[in-house]
């Protein structure tokens, strides 16, 4: 936002230079983004007087001229402006005078000869000194101009323009009024304030269209007020297309320069309609869905239905607090008026102007909150603005209100000693309060705590942290020392990262690459995974796309659309892994997040070579992801079973437990799954982190290795087929007891000599004793316990060779 610092000073006028109060803005959490002058340096030009206009001899279009600029003598200037006239003021550039130009050292001015005749200056048009031309030839300055004075002093033009960057919460300054609010307390300076003339009364009746607003959430206070019979000879006064100008808007016409002065100058966007068009009431409703709309910028708008409009008997007269209407606007020759001033609520405003690609003062403002108390005030600034300028009548006000649906301001409590704890530093009690009070707030002080009730012109303002956040800007954060900080630092070494570092890099080294992705997922895919066992999926109530929809419960949902990406760009095998969180829950109360790593494998073993390569199974699977467990880690404590998830192949997948506890799942895809998403065979895993970690933290005892010899005893039995390793392998450690320190499966033989629906296994058995050394005797008994437990529990038969 552009201001002008003179219009700044007229409400508060601190003893500071303008890089002072720049700086004072800045610091208060006003960054200044640019400061300049309202025109380049120059200089020399002064007011002069037009007293003589002769044609010039030898030239039809130039003219000599006398010109009375306060000295002795008059000046003789050739001049070639068509509006050149006697009695007319206008800048005169003197010898010698310096003009701005591209030229980092200027245009100097010297004695001329124009076809025979001296010249002895310039007479300036407006951008000769750096303003914008509004007519083809020389300024023309008011009558009651001083003759020799400087125009940089007569017109401002060292006036400093600040280009000044509001944030969003801060709709309060989006006006000269709330930076000069802002300076005023800074300074501890009491600030201007508005002096109406021409007050209103509030009425129901009179010459003003009578107003309903049936959408009283989205606009619970508006104001009309009617102004009739407007001299539209006069133009806007020149202090005001200046202040205009300076503020970055163009000078259109009177009516609508008055409402961008009051916009600029207190922050309420109003707007006027001309009076004549008007036909009946003016209602304030939500646009019919598909009805239609002209707008100023002359752009015609289907609206949806959810839009805010000002209405009429024959339809919208304007998108409320965005733009008006073509139909109802006020031009030259409009000498009758109605004025609006309302509060619309943010949520009614925010993002219709950008649906449109418009972008407008108003809702810029009043998407961010404009103050509720406010349109009253700037509807009698602006009515007095007109009929003081122009001597025309003002109507009564009509207003619409539902204190219902207006904006409240809480009390916030505000401890004292909490401003202490998070400054840093002691702020006395009655600092607080003037600093507060000045900024607005109601404020009651109790003995440990202050009572805060905001302005209505604070929207940002809810909790005991924003009130120390005003207090610690107006305080100076320069006045705060930079003191270190009094730190209880924990010297707990929190390992997650660097043991979860530490499984990524073994998958790695098995070929596979991390992925990151979302945490949201596509509903569509993630309808692939519904069992029971995962649990309830969380839908997002404002998703960012259609394809991310719902928090993914498992990982595959990110992971196998980044697997099709691959496989549609010929990477025929594809090695991926992620670490993240799953979600779990059907709203945000009931929402388990699992920190997991997931695993997905299309493709053959190796890459594509002469050497023998073959597809990748489970097994190869089963290797990945005990590449994940400590190598520590006994076997016995890790057990797998037979997994009944839907998604993955029934006879293809196992459920994986760590000391009886469930650590995740891994398998093939199932067929009707992979099919769904285009996927050939596809090997999947997913495993919660948490007992993994658990495992990597724990601390093995060292032990003194046996000086006893280890002897190994070999078994091979015919068992059914559907008997599972894992059962087997449990009941042989079980039965063994403490001296079986290893075992091992190192043969599988189903085929010739072996029964149908039987297979044989072979067991390598380690015996040991730390105490002594084995016998054959207690080895052979031990051995045959394991025999008889088989045979007894599994119908084993015992093989000879």
């Amino acid at each position: 936002m552009k201001i002008s610092e003179q219009w700044l000073r007229q409400w508060v006028n601190p003893n500071n230079t303008s890089e002072q109060l720049a700086e004072q803005l800045t610091m208060a959490g006003l960054e200044i983004d640019d400061r300049f002058a309202v025109a380049r340096a120059f200089s020399g030009v002064v007011i002069g007087e037009v007293i003589s206009v002769e044609q010039h001899p030898d030239a039809d279009k130039l003219r000599v001229t006398q010109v009375n600029i306060g000295a002795a003598e008059p000046l003789q200037i050739v001049c070639g402006a068509p509006n050149v006239t006697v009695g007319m003021k206008a800048p005169v550039a003197t010898v010698g005078a310096v003009l701005p130009s591209d030229d980092a050292k200027g245009f100097k001015i010297k004695n001329g000869n124009l076809r025979g005749v001296d010249s002895n200056g310039m007479l300036c048009g407006a951008s000769e000194i750096d303003l914008t031309d509004s007519i083809d030839g020389l300024l023309e300055l008011p009558a009651d101009a001083p003759i020799g004075t400087d125009i940089r002093e007569y017109l401002g033009l060292d006036n400093q323009i600040l280009d000044i960057s509001i944030t969003p919460n801060r709709g309060d300054c989006f006006s000269v009024r709330g930076i000069a609010r802002e300076i005023s307390v800074i300074n501890d300076l009491p600030m201007q304030q508005l002096e109406i003339t021409n007050n209103v009364a509030v009425t129901e009746n009179g010459a003003t269209p009578a107003v309903t607003v049936s959408a009283v959430e989205a606009c619970p206070r508006y104001l009309l007020q009617s102004i009739s019979n407007i001299d539209r000879s006069i133009n806007t006064p020149k202090w005001m297309q200046d202040a205009l100008v300076q503020s970055g808007l163009r000078s259109h016409n009177f009516l609508v320069d008055v409402t961008n002065y009051v916009l600029m100058e207190l922050g309420q966007p109003l707007h006027a309609f001309d009076a004549d068009t008007i036909v009946g009431d003016i209602v304030v409703r939500l646009a019919q869905p598909a009805e239609t709309i002209t707008l100023l910028s002359e752009q015609t708008f289907t609206l949806t239905g959810d839009e805010l409009v000002i209405a009429d008997d024959e339809g919208a007269l304007a998108l409320a607090g965005i733009m008006g209407g073509q139909r109802s606007s006020v031009t030259d020759s409009t000498t009758n008026i109605v004025l609006e001033s309302a509060f619309f609520s943010p949520l009614a405003i925010a993002a219709r102007a950008r649906r449109f690609g418009l972008h407008t003062d108003a809702s810029q403002r009043f998407e961010r909150g404009v103050d509720f108390e406010l349109p009253e005030l700037a509807l009698a600034r602006a009515c007095d603005l007109v009929t003081s300028i122009t001597g025309s009548q003002a109507g009564q006000i009509v207003k619409a209100e539902s204190s219902d649906h207006l904006p409240s301001r809480a009390p916030i409590t505000l401890p004292i000693a909490k401003v202490r704890d998070v400054i840093g530093i002691e702020i006395e009690p009655a600092v607080m309060v003037r600093i507060l009070t000045q900024l607005g707030f109601e404020v009651a002080q109790q003995v440990d705590s202050l009572i805060c009730t905001p302005p209505s012109y604070r929207f940002d303002m809810s909790i005991k942290e924003d009130l120390i956040e005003e207090i610690a800007r107006i305080y100076g954060y320069d006045n705060i020392p930079s003191v270190l900080p009094h730190l209880q630092v924990s010297m707990d070494y929190d390992d997650t990262a660097d043991l979860t570092h530490e499984m990524k890099l073994a998958l790695v080294d098995n070929g596979y690459m991390e992925a990151i992705s979302f945490s949201f997922s596509d509903a569509k895919i993630e309808a692939l995974f519904d069992d029971e066992a995962l649990g309830e999926v969380l839908a997002l109530a404002n998703p960012i796309s259609s394809d991310l929809a719902v928090m993914r419960r498992t990982l595959l949902s990110s992971l196998l659309p980044c697997v099709q990406y691959n496989l549609n760009r010929q990477q025929p095998r594809v090695r991926f892994f992620e670490t993240g969180l799953s979600f779990v829950g059907h709203s945000i109360s009931d929402l388990v997040q699992t920190p997991s790593i997931a695993l997905v494998a299309v493709g053959n073993i190796l890459n594509e070579q002469a050497y023998q390569n073959r597809a990748l199974d489970f097994y190869d699977l089963k290797y990945d992801i005990e590449q994940l467990i400590p190598a520590q880690i006994d076997s016995a404590r890790i057990r797998y079973e037979r997994s009944s998830l839907s998604f993955l192949h029934p006879g293809q997948s196992a459920k994986l437990y760590i000391d009886d506890q469930y650590v995740g799942w891994l398998g093939q895809l199932h067929p009707n799954t992979a099919k769904q998403l285009d996927l050939p065979a596809t090997w999947v895993a997913q495993l919660s982190l948490a007992p993994l970690l658990t495992l990597a933290r724990e601390q093995n005892a060292i032990t003194t290795p046996s000086k006893f010899p280890q002897v190994r005893r070999d078994i091979a039995i015919l068992v059914d087929s559907d008997i599972s390793l894992q059962t087997l392998e449990s009941t042989i450690r079980n039965t063994a007891g403490a001296l079986l320190t290893d075992l091992w499966l190192f043969d599988v033989y189903q085929g010739d000599n072996v029964p149908t629906g039987q297979r044989s296994l072979a067991f390598a058995l380690i015996w040991q004793d730390n105490t002594q050394t084995l016998s054959d005797e207690v080895i052979k008994t031990a051995t045959d316990k394991v025999i008889q437990i088989l045979i007894a529990q599994y119908g084993a038969q015992l093989r000879d060779s």
